[in-house]
């Protein structure tokens, strides 16, 4: 049973809390939260849940139709976002947010894939065809580092087409790849276990040349300036890439930091370039799991185990420029896989522990609430800065070990500026729905049984 202090503290975590009804004033606070801030970080608690992608679009659209944001940066590839960044401006063939997304073919699909992330592209499109007089198109673009070969392949693209032969410099520095075909890891083990010659210095040498050339370009506004910050930004993620894939093999806090750096590195780098074409400093929303945009000193992989993330980061860069929100849910139905490369299935969420975050906002009775943190003078901000478990689902969810594989201790007053909890949620629907998915849906009346 709950503790007496567990009651007091969901009384005062419902006292703080404010409901969400469905209105289109829901998040009316959380934009005052925002104020002239130029980073807000928006979270999920899973990779696979519905009402997460939702709230998250529904925000992201009143900050740009409201605040005047200009970029989405999210989780995701940054070759294949380009894509739809070209999709959403009207630069690209794509006839549909379908077509656009068709890009992300890489596990786990469903994470971009979906039928949430198609409503909000097909809004994002709608939007800037319709802007305001004066207002430049807002932009979609990736963060993320596994694309090492589809990002060679972008940089091979761009030179063929501008300087043949830079293409030939670049293909013979590229070729260091070669012998494992397609597979990065392999790539990665072998380099990092010192096995084989390290691509290192053909990467660095040919990001060094990317830049050499791009310098002009960057200072132009128009499309050619674009097409190439899009090839150097090619050629930065492949060098960090390449040092990624031979680092985790042998420290996996060291990747993680890697990877979080790279997102931070390529978020500087967007907001650097969109401030030389607009002639002022761009607002950023950037979508991300919880374990990326939560500032990791509030939580034990910080604490304890020394990793950082993009929240983290992005705080200790701009402070107060930025907010930061979490998602939360107590049960409900997610899409994840039951390993890597597994097939999507609509997997059941448990109930939240008791001596969760998650369970404790179950305690308040609430369905749905934003629960602002960044006041410290609320006595629920003051009570939720102890330590208490939260819980994490990426794209492989293990009910069966769940304590051991998806909760970890945090400070969540620390780690967010808000925080958003939907009680009961469902599972984010996939564009492709393998039998694995359909097999595992919940029942209509899940989880009443009503």
């Amino acid at each position: 049973m709950p503790s007496v202090s567990d009651h007091a503290l969901a009384d005062s975590v419902r006292e703080g809390a404010l409901p969400l009804t469905g209105s289109a004033r829901d998040y009316d606070t959380l934009l005052a939260l925002v104020g002239d801030a130029h980073f807000v970080l928006l979270g999920e608690a899973s990779h696979g849940t519905h009402e997460f992608y939702r709230e998250r679009a529904l925000i992201t659209q009143r900050l740009i139709a409201e605040c005047g944001f200009d970029a989405v940066a999210v989780e995701a590839d940054w070759p294949d976002a380009w894509r739809v960044n070209r999709f959403v401006r009207a630069t690209s063939d794509d006839a549909s947010a379908t077509d656009a997304l068709d890009g992300f073919r890489r596990f786990p699909t469903w994470m971009w894939r979906n039928t949430d992330v198609v409503d909000f592209v097909d809004w994002l499109r709608e939007w800037n065809d319709a802007r305001p007089a004066g207002r430049s198109a807002t932009g979609f673009y990736g963060l993320d580092l596994y694309s090492l070969h589809t990002s060679i392949a972008a940089v091979l693209d761009y030179l063929d087409h501008h300087d043949p032969a830079a293409a030939h410099r670049a293909r013979e520095r590229y070729g260091c790849f070669d012998r494992y075909g397609e597979d990065s890891q392999a790539y990665g083990m072998m380099a990092g276990l010192h096995a084989s010659h390290t691509c290192e210095e053909e990467v660095i040498a040919q990001l060094v040349e990317m830049q050499r050339r791009t310098v002009d370009a960057g200072h132009r506004h128009d499309a050619a300036a674009d097409d190439a910050f899009f090839a150097l930004q090619n050629a930065r993620l492949v060098k960090n890439a390449e040092r990624y894939y031979r680092t985790m093999y042998l420290s996996s806090v060291s990747s993680w930091n890697l990877r979080d750096e790279h997102m931070m590195e390529t978020l500087e780098e967007l907001v650097a370039h969109l401030t030389r074409q607009q002639g002022r400093m761009p607002r950023v929303v950037i979508w991300a799991h919880n374990s990326h945009l939560g500032d990791a000193r509030a939580t034990e992989m910080g604490r304890r185990r020394r990793e950082l993330n993009l929240g983290q980061l992005v705080r200790q860069r701009h402070g107060r420029d930025a907010l930061l929100v979490g998602f939360t849910t107590h049960t409900g139905t997610v899409t994840a896989a039951s390993d890597w490369d597994a097939p999507a299935e609509c997997k059941l969420v448990k109930p939240a522990r008791a001596d969760s975050y998650e369970g404790l906002f179950h305690a308040t009775g609430l369905p749905r609430f934003l629960l602002p943190l960044a006041d410290e003078r609320d006595d629920h901000t003051a009570a939720l800065r102890t330590s208490r478990l939260e819980r994490a689902i990426g794209v492989i969810y293990r009910p069966d070990t769940e304590r051991a594989s998806h909760y970890f201790d945090a400070h969540l007053s620390e780690q967010f500026d808000a925080v958003l909890h939907f009680d009961v949620t469902r599972a984010v629907e996939p564009l492709e729905r393998s039998a694995e998915w359909h097999a595992g849906e919940a029942p209509e009346t899940y989880p009443s049984g009503m």
